[in-house]
């Protein structure tokens, strides 16, 4: 008896976990906090954006200075990659770590409609 309530309970905390797990893959892109910071309209100002802002394209780039973050956990990398409108070189070198050069095409018309001007990426 006792022995079934330990696996019950267990079976019960894991169920809970990955619920809470899946919850916040789902919920983390959509509620414009990524890494204690805010997606919104502002942070678009001041990291230096004068384009068109588009909350899912500046989500999708800041998800790459997110990724470049969590790979190498150094403070101010965020930051720095997201600076003057993710055309710094702290970004470019982020794509090339994470192996997303192929790619260059699309961020950089991305970056080019949130910058407001061709990027030097």
């Amino acid at each position: 008896m006792q022995m079934q309530r330990q696996q019950l309970t267990r079976a019960l905390t894991c169920s809970l976990l990955i619920s809470i797990m899946i919850t916040s893959l789902l919920v983390g892109p959509t509620s414009g906090l990524v890494l204690g910071h805010s997606l919104n309209k502002r942070s678009f100002f001041e990291i230096q954006c004068k384009g068109v802002y588009d909350k899912s394209i500046f989500a999708r780039l800041d998800r790459i200075c997110e990724d470049c973050y969590n790979l190498f956990l150094e403070p101010q990398l965020h930051t720095l990659c997201r600076n003057n409108c993710f055309t710094s070189d702290y970004f470019k070198s982020c794509l090339e770590v994470l192996l997303l050069k192929d790619e260059m095409e699309k961020y950089q018309t991305w970056i080019k409609q949130l910058h407001g001007a061709s990027p030097g990426v």
